[in-house]
């Protein structure tokens, strides 16, 4: 994410509570997000070996993935909903208390569901926080300072990119797959202690009502929006969740498995600042251009796994790619709904949530009835079909708007 998240000149749905900026507590939801996506994204590279352990199938061990997506999906609008009356650091100390008590039962699960029930219990967590987050940065500093708040938080999500499915993958190898849940375990005490120590009090304000969210859910726009994302983050889910089993069965030992991930998060982070300031230009060609190269870089890979240079190459296209996407398609929709800016990003969560959720399902299907690289294929196609959705009709659209 980026600076570009929430436009400069969205009007902010919560007012500024405090005079000066409250930097150690915007660092502490930094950290508290950076610790909850790299908890999401760690089974990414252990679903070998948890697999193996549990005694079940690569598919079904991928659903620990898509256990967190589905409850993040439901949790973060419930949340935005229902909690106007409960003071904000509260909420976000529970949220910390859940992301502690998930992490820890992941660790310790000894068979399938109850891996499976601590990955829902990450989905509160997570699908909570992502739903305050821009709102509580926006009331942690004055207005001037909101973009660079937001810069600081999505840098830890960028970071959690980066480190969390090789480090998973180098951990599971030298320790076990239980060590990296471990990990993350601590990731959410730290935060805890963060929050605790830093966010002030914050009355409860107003959220979005169930009209707001209907009226933003007719723009066309934000339809666009929502079509392109699912099927980028669903076939890219699908690739990425599956991405090691592909790799193994290439003959690519762990350690130059864990280098194509560490490769692809650090594209990601590079496609991540690419994105901010291509999408200050052009949303729907940034989240378009995006969507193609994930297309064209799980394309070379589904068919050139045996080739350790062109699996680099082509890891590399596809983070800078999925990078960008999610920058620019959030820039996307808060220009079509800037007067709803609250509700659409709910709605665009949830939709992450739901794409991420169903890429697990159809990721999982695919490998255990077609093989290893039908995943990687279907997050080709998926990604291709949501590249020409943003460039044929997005950028339509946009021009028209540009234009007015």
């Amino acid at each position: 994410m980026s600076r570009n998240t929430v436009p400069r000149s969205s009007p902010s749905p919560l007012p500024v509570a405090q005079s000066q900026a409250k930097w150690p507590a915007v660092g502490a939801l930094a950290f508290t997000l950076f610790g909850l996506v790299a908890s999401e994204l760690i089974p990414i590279g252990l679903i070998p070996p948890m697999a193996a352990d549990l005694d079940v199938s690569g598919g079904a061990a991928g659903q620990a993935i898509t256990a967190t997506a589905v409850v993040a999906a439901i949790t973060g609008p419930l949340l935005v909903l229902t909690s106007s009356r409960v003071e904000r650091q509260k909420v976000m100390w529970l949220l910390c208390l859940f992301f502690l008590a998930a992490t820890s039962l992941s660790a310790l699960a000894t068979s399938l569901p109850l891996l499976l029930i601590a990955r829902a219990l990450l989905g509160v967590a997570l699908g909570g926080t992502w739903a305050m987050a821009i709102a509580l940065a926006m009331r942690l500093v004055p207005e001037a300072s909101v973009p660079r708040a937001l810069a600081v938080i999505f840098t830890g999500v960028s970071i959690a990119n980066i480190i969390a499915a090789p480090v998973g993958a180098w951990l599971s190898d030298l320790l076990s797959w239980r060590t990296a849940f471990a990990l993350s375990a601590g990731f959410a005490l730290v935060a805890l202690i963060g929050q605790i120590a830093t966010i002030p009090s914050l009355p409860a304000a107003a959220p979005p009502t169930l009209n707001s969210f209907r009226a933003t859910l007719r723009r066309p726009a934000i339809f666009v929006g929502l079509v392109t994302t699912f099927l980028v983050l669903c076939g890219n889910t699908a690739g990425i969740a599956f991405l090691r089993p592909y790799l193994e069965g290439g003959a690519l030992d762990i350690n130059l498995i864990s280098g194509v991930l560490l490769v692809f998060g650090i594209s990601g982070f590079l496609g991540n600042l690419a994105g901010g300031s291509l999408s200050a230009r052009s949303p729907a060609i940034t989240a378009g251009g995006g969507a193609l190269a994930i297309a064209i870089g799980t394309a070379v890979l589904a068919s050139q796994g045996q080739v350790t240079a062109l699996v680099i190459a082509a890891t590399a296209l596809w983070g800078l790619g999925f990078g960008a996407f999610p920058v620019a398609i959030s820039s996307w929709n808060a220009k079509a709904a800037p007067d709803q800016a609250e509700s659409a990003g709910a709605i665009l969560s949830t939709a992450f949530q739901v794409a991420i959720a169903s890429g697990g399902v159809v990721g999982g299907i695919l490998i255990d009835s077609l093989g290893a690289a039908a995943p990687i294929h279907s997050a080709a196609a998926a990604a291709a079909m949501g590249a020409a959705v943003m460039l044929l009709i997005g950028r339509r659209w946009e021009t028209r708007e540009t234009a007015a």
